[in-house]
């Protein structure tokens, strides 16, 4: 501290207590009190300096301890954490969009909206379906066109006379190959606020033109957040996008594209209106041409949609097959896929190994859409226990793209596919039939699918050879499954133990009694089983798969947190 910077010292007090004086002010002492005391100011000046900056130290330390003190206060009630209530949601109805039959393109697939021609003379598409009730009550349901107009009243729902004390036995409404050409919606009413429990599936075939074979599907539920698996839009592949809204909002889409290379950033994949009660069909070659393997993200904003990709393959003037690609499970560390029928490795060897046949064979696609690498660890599971892969069963999937696995190699028979990882990722695999060039051939995608839990309803197409295939992977699990007739009848309940560990199939007889057969009920317990229908022609090379559905829910509840 500076000498010249010090102001005056305040004049010790002189008998000012004694005298009931009060101390003079250093701001009103003039020069003249100063030189009666005969004191240094400088010195004083500091003195003074020193207290003053000892009190404020003492004020700093007091509003510290004013602050400490207050943190260890309890928190006003306003910011206390409070948890979030449980609120029931009200059931919704049952909805299943069903793809209407598979169609060629007209024209070029420059742009992205297409023409479709019919051309086949044989092509007919029949949607089956069921819908559970018990205690002699059935939910109203319907299968209608996408328009509203009703094309099938399933039941009208609960008359006044329903008794609630009537037996539990469960009976079912029917939809028994109801012929269709165009997208039909399954839908069914909440019963005592409960979602019902109905599924139906579509079924495609042709036996002549370029679209020949066998292309089924689930009715999947709408949905603003889908993964669908397996396209192809190189020479010769043609992969069209259907996007349907059957809800009263109308919806904005947005697609992500994964590729082998990565990413695929595709003008026009943004911001596509579908209307209320209308479908939009986009050529995926239209937005990204000569990808062997893509994957497809559908986003919706507003109201959910259905989205289901047609697939078809023409070798030169060869039928190459047709499928309906449906949404697969969301990203996930494991993803399961069952009804993998895989043929003669040394006749698909001799059949790959020509140019354009390189995609006859079966195959498993993994997509990882994050930004780390997966090491994904694959697993085959057949009717005598695990089989080895070729490939040593362990990959790394690039992030951000699709890699493909060969199951070449592997011994004729009906599989699961089971591969896991520590990184999130969406699978589906192959399955082709038919091992001579100068035939037409047939391909089907197997979406991985739902762990199986109770009361799962399975739609069975009409026609064919018909499987169910379960799948159990690390110990046994035990199947439950009744027949759904077309009288509206469930059947006595059937069981089936799986080993862990191995794939098992059950045929499906074309009638029970003296009904056809148009579903399954299915529950499981045990270990960790999952499900699909394998349909197939004899004679033919059609083939094709449908992972079993999710069960119905219970009444759902959501949590609600309110705050300001």
């Amino acid at each position: 501290m500076h000498e010249h910077t010090t102001p005056p010292a305040v004049p010790e007090a002189r008998s000012s207590t004694a005298a009931g004086k009060p101390l003079e002010d250093a701001s009103t002492a003039g020069p003249e009190t100063l030189a009666d005391t005969g004191q240094r100011p400088v010195a004083r000046g500091r003195k003074t300096a020193f207290v003053g900056m000892a009190s404020a130290a003492m004020i700093l330390a007091g509003a510290g301890a004013v602050v400490a003190g207050g943190s260890l206060l309890p928190p006003p009630e306003s910011s206390r954490a409070v948890a979030a209530a449980a609120a029931a949601v009200p059931a919704g109805a049952s909805v299943g969009v069903c793809p209407g039959p598979a169609r060629l393109l007209e024209g070029t697939e420059a742009g992205t909206d297409p023409q479709f021609s019919p051309v086949s003379a044989t092509a007919a598409s029949a949607v089956t379906g069921a819908v559970l009730g018990a205690a002699g009550i059935l939910p109203a349901s319907r299968l209608s066109q996408l328009d509203g107009t009703t094309a099938v009243d399933i039941s009208e729902g609960p008359g006044e006379g329903a008794s609630a004390g009537a037996p539990q036995e469960l009976l079912a409404g029917v939809v028994a190959a109801h012929p269709v050409d165009q997208v039909s919606v399954l839908s069914a009413d909440a019963l005592e606020n409960q979602k019902a429990s109905a599924a139906a599936s579509v079924k495609f075939t042709a036996t002549d033109g370029d679209l020949q074979g066998a292309a089924a599907s689930n009715c999947h539920q709408p949905s603003n957040d889908q993964w669908i698996a397996g396209a192809s839009t190189t020479v010769g592949r043609a992969s069209v996008l259907v996007l349907t809204n059957a809800s009263t909002t109308p919806a904005t889409v947005s697609l992500e594209l994964f590729g082998a290379k990565g990413q695929i950033q595709a003008p026009g994949s943004r911001g596509l209106l579908v209307a209320p009660g209308s479908s939009r069909a986009l050529v995926l070659a239209g937005l990204a041409p000569g990808e062997a393997q893509l994957s497809v993200r559908v986003r919706s904003a507003g109201g959910p949609v259905a989205a289901v990709i047609q697939q078809s393959v023409l070798r030169g003037l060869t039928p190459g097959g047709v499928d309906f690609i449906a949404p697969g499970a969301a990203p996930a560390v494991r993803q399961v896929m069952t009804g993998v029928d895989i043929q003669d490795p040394a006749g698909l060897a001799q059949l790959t190994g020509k140019p354009g046949y390189e995609d006859a064979k079966p195959a498993l696609q993994l997509t990882v859409p994050g930004p780390s690498d997966a090491v994904v660890e694959v697993r085959l599971y057949g009717r005598g226990g695990q089989e080895a892969l070729p490939s040593g069963g362990v990959i790394t999937a690039k992030a951000g793209a699709v890699t493909e696995v060969s199951l070449a190699g592997v011994p004729a028979g009906q599989y699961t596919v089971a591969a896991s990882s520590d990184v999130s990722f969406v699978a589906a695999a192959r399955v082709t039939r038919g091992l001579q060039e100068d035939q037409a051939l047939d391909v089907a995608w197997a979406s991985a699918g739902v762990r199986l839990g109770s009361q799962h309803v399975v739609p069975v197409p009409r026609g064919g050879i018909r499987s169910l295939v379960f799948g159990a992977l690390d110990a046994r699990a035990t199947i439950t499954y009744s027949a759904i007739t077309s009288d509206g009848k469930v059947k006595a309940p059937a069981t089936a133990d799986i080993a862990g560990g191995t794939t098992s199939s059950i045929a499906v007889p074309e009638k029970e009694g003296d009904a056809d057969v148009v579903g399954y009920v299915v529950s499981a317990s045990g270990d960790a089983a999952y499900g699909s229908v394998l349909v197939q022609q004899d004679g033919r090379n059609d083939i094709s798969t449908l992972a079993f559905l999710a069960a119905a829910a219970g009444q759902e509840t959501v949590p609600v947190t309110l705050s300001y």
